[in-house]
């Protein structure tokens, strides 16, 4: 493998997108599940879910400040690293990218205020009103980022002219033909993926005898949670792998490892696909799953890899392996889940020392399926950046390999600083000290805690 600027800019964009996904996902689920436990508060009056929502808001905010810093290195190495890139696409994803600011961020920034600080100076109704707000902004924010990154797996609604994408109709390009199927699918990851870090935390606090009715609270909680979402995330994938299908092919073959169309393809449990020789190694197949999966056919049709040149194939081992990472991660997930309820239905979830360990384990596991369904996602549909309309190569700027160098090792200094060691040490601070349960004043309206 050469290492050209090419090479090195993507795995700086992949570095930095990596690293940045984990938060606004983070606070997607976290916005929703902190409007849901004042929704409880205010309902019953129970002090004990206001404790649960000022605890998790800790968290939240530390998450959210670092989502924003993460986020903006990405913005500045698309004029430095990818200036043929946004000359070409400037005038479909900048006006997207706007839209995210002002219709999204705006509302995050202005009402984000009110939620972290608005405890003890504003009354309950504007303080879930802002609360609310600030889950709308996250989830128009996410629309936003989705619609853009769909546009270019469907680039629908512009037309390429004289090097520059020029827009046909603004509604196809928002509302392309992946955007809907995919953002459901990034909505749930979010929701799981925090679902597992509150299971996680609160079987911590469970097996160090902690906090035990707020623990209690939020494990039944996210579990009851997850046994819905984990297999609606599992339905939602189907139906963006039947989109993939049907708008990206080679993706699809990649993911499966197929060199040849067939029809009633088999699923391949393991196999090591080898690129020069065009062929796959060590397999294990299932006779007709892929095809069964893909087209919800048994003897459907999937193209083949050798349907397109060697030019335009990805590299089939990333999409291949990672796939399997994520469905086997969610397999694991699912398995989570199913323990909970065995054990609930027995009455001893919260006795379960075993299973309290397990949920603590898998406390990241939401994080990696997520990694690793955008690294399939991403790697199939190369060699284009702009799917069957732009290639990667075309796309990256002409500058110096050595100052592209550079300006990677310095990313990945600073983000282990910033993100690798003092989130997670302000994190686990955080999560050692626990919840304040012992500074509740119900004489207070909407039960705040004193300063």
């Amino acid at each position: 493998m050469t290492i050209d600027v090419d090479l090195i800019s993507r795995m700086q964009f992949a570095f930095t997108m990596s690293s940045h996904i984990l938060f606004p996902s983070f606070s997607i689920g976290l916005s929703l599940f902190l409007l849901i436990m004042e929704s409880l508060y205010l309902k019953t009056k129970n002090p004990q879910y206001l404790t649960i929502c000022k605890f998790w808001t800790k968290i939240f905010a530390l998450t959210f400040g670092m989502g924003i810093v993460s986020g903006i290195v990405m913005e500045f190495q698309l004029g430095t690293n990818w200036n043929n890139f946004t000359y070409a696409v400037g005038g479909v994803l900048g006006p997207l990218f706007t839209y995210e600011v002002l219709t999204a961020f705006f509302i995050e920034a202005g009402f984000l205020g009110v939620m972290l600080f608005g405890w003890n100076r504003v009354g309950p109704k504007l303080h879930y009103f802002a609360t609310l707000l600030v889950l709308i902004g996250v989830t128009l924010s996410a629309f936003w980022i989705m619609s853009a990154n769909s546009w270019m797996q469907t680039p629908d609604g512009a037309v390429l002219k004289n090097g520059q994408f020029v827009v046909t109709s603004w509604k196809d390009v928002i509302l392309n033909r992946s955007v809907i199927p995919r953002y459901i699918h990034m909505l749930f990851a979010a929701w799981v993926t925090t679902g597992f870090v509150i299971l996680g935390t609160s079987a911590y606090y469970l097996l160090k005898k902690k906090h035990l009715e707020l623990s209690r609270k939020c494990f039944a909680f996210s579990l009851a949670a997850l046994f819905f979402l984990v297999p609606a995330q599992v339905i939602v994938g189907d139906t963006v792998g039947v989109e993939i299908h049907h708008d990206q092919p080679i993706k699809t073959a990649a993911i499966e490892g197929l060199w040849h169309t067939e029809s009633g393809a088999p699923l391949l449990l393991f196999a090591i696909p080898d690129q020069e020789s065009e062929t796959n190694h060590w397999s294990i197949p299932i006779p007709h799953l892929a095809a069964l999966i893909n087209t919800h056919e048994w003897n459907g049709t999937l193209a083949g890899l050798k349907t397109v040149s060697k030019a335009d194939r990805p590299f089939v081992a990333l999409p291949f392996f990672s796939f399997r990472i994520m469905v086997g991660l969610a397999g694991i997930m699912l398995a989570i889940t199913l323990w909970g309820g065995y054990l609930f239905l027995r009455k001893h979830l919260y006795q379960n020392k075993w299973y309290l360990r397990a949920c603590l384990a898998c406390s990241p596991i939401g994080f990696i399926a997520l990694w690793f369904g955008w690294i399939t996602a991403e790697t199939g549909r190369q060699p284009w950046v702009v799917y069957n309309a732009l290639k990667t190569e075309d796309a990256v700027s002409k500058v110096d390999l050595n100052h592209v160098l550079l300006s990677f090792a310095l990313i990945i200094i600073v983000y282990g600083i910033i993100f690798g060691y003092f989130y997670f040490k302000f994190l686990f601070k955080i999560i050692k000290q626990g919840p304040e349960t012992n500074h509740i004043d119900d004489s207070q309206p909407f039960g705040y805690m004193n300063n």
